[in-house]
């Protein structure tokens, strides 16, 4: 089994600097240093996101870069190291589309077999700020639900998402 399946760019031991090889440990492929044997786990990355609601209208973003350039999704995006899950939700709607909002329940995890993100999706509530489409956007709206352009979303964990806002009780 080659090193496809973890990150190509992973191909060397970051103890050792030797070379990292797949071996199967507890029924999963894992890059293993052929010199030290350093198992390198690596992590899932977590996403933080939100949904705004105002007026009936929520916040999407069409996406300005890869992957899914040109589709539609929530504000969000990475969460640092070390950084808090909300807080990350928080920064990334002010980055992306000019509005401070304070985190007001989870609405749900998502995360699928095969995938690296874990996403992690909050409501939020509207503090300040005028919505604008920052720099890794290519537009920002108010969307009601009938008006939300359900063949254009980016990702599977956004459109469950919205699934699970909109028959869920707000």
């Amino acid at each position: 089994m080659g090193m496809n399946q973890h990150n190509a760019e992973f191909r060397f031991c970051p103890v050792c600097g030797g070379r990292l090889r797949s071996l199967t440990i507890n029924d999963r492929p894992r890059p293993v240093c052929s010199a030290c044997n350093f198992i390198y786990y690596q992590d899932p990355k977590v996403v933080a996101c939100a949904i705004l609601e105002m007026d009936n209208r929520i916040v999407l973003l069409r996406r300005g870069i890869n992957p899914q350039k040109g589709k539609w999704v929530l504000p969000g995006g990475y969460v640092d190291r070390g950084e808090e899950v909300k807080a990350a939700a928080i920064r990334e709607f002010k980055e992306e589309c000019g509005l401070v909002t304070r985190i007001k329940r989870l609405l749900g995890v998502y995360s699928y077999p095969g995938q690296i993100p874990v996403v992690i999706i909050y409501i939020a509530q509207y503090v300040s700020g005028d919505l604008i489409a920052g720099d890794e956007t290519l537009e920002a709206g108010w969307f009601s639900e009938s008006e939300i352009p359900w063949d254009d979303i980016a990702f599977k964990s956004t459109v469950v998402a919205l699934n699970d806002y909109y028959n869920s009780e707000k």
